[in-house]
C-alpha cells in the first residue's frame, strides 16, 4: 500500500510508477484517456516476455506480442519507426528474448518523454497525491 512519500517518489521517473501497482494503475487508466494504452500495455507485455524459460513458450508470446501490437494493423498497434518493425518482422520466425529490446526501448523512451510529463500534470496524479495526503492526514487525527 502507498504512502504519500512513494505516490510524490513516482513523480521522479517513470520506473517508480511502472514498479508500483497502485501507480500503474493511474498511468494506464491516463494513458488511456490519451488514446495510448498499448504503450504500457506492450512494455508490460516485453517485460513478461523477457522472463520466460521454455522456448515454446518464447515463441508462442512473442507471435502474441507481434499480432497484437506489431504488424501492420494490429489491434493495439505501437508507433515505432520502420527499421525496428522491419527488423522485428524478419526475426519473428525464430524469436530470442532480446528481440522486442529496441522496441520496448523506443516506447519507453516516448511514455518518459511524453506521456509521463503530461501524467505528471493529470487530475489522475492530482487525485491519487491528495488521497494519499487525506489517508495520511486520518491517520494521524486521532493523536491531534
Amino acid at each position: 500500500r502507498s504512502n504519500t512519500g512513494e505516490t510524490m517518489a513516482w513523480s521522479e521517473s517513470v520506473d517508480t510508477v511502472l514498479a508500483n501497482k497502485e501507480g500503474l494503475a493511474a498511468f494506464r487508466t491516463f494513458l488511456k484517456s490519451e488514446f495510448s494504452e498499448e504503450n504500457v500495455e506492450f512494455w508490460l507485455a516485453c517485460e513478461d516476455f523477457k522472463k520466460t524459460k521454455s522456448s515454446t513458450k518464447i515463441a508462442l508470446k512473442a507471435q502474441k506480442i507481434y499480432s497484437d501490437f506489431i504488424q501492420a494493423d494490429a489491434p493495439k498497434e505501437i508507433n515505432i519507426d520502420f527499421h525496428t518493425k522491419n527488423d522485428i518482422s524478419q526475426n519473428i520466425s525464430e524469436p530470442t528474448l532480446s528481440c522486442f529490446d529496441a522496441a520496448q526501448s523506443s516506447v519507453y523512451c516516448l511514455m518518459a518523454k511524453d506521456s509521463f510529463p503530461r501524467f505528471l500534470r493529470s487530475e489522475v496524479y492530482k487525485e491519487l497525491v491528495k488521497k494519499h495526503q487525506d489517508r495520511n492526514q486520518k491517520r494521524w487525527l486521532p493523536f491531534l
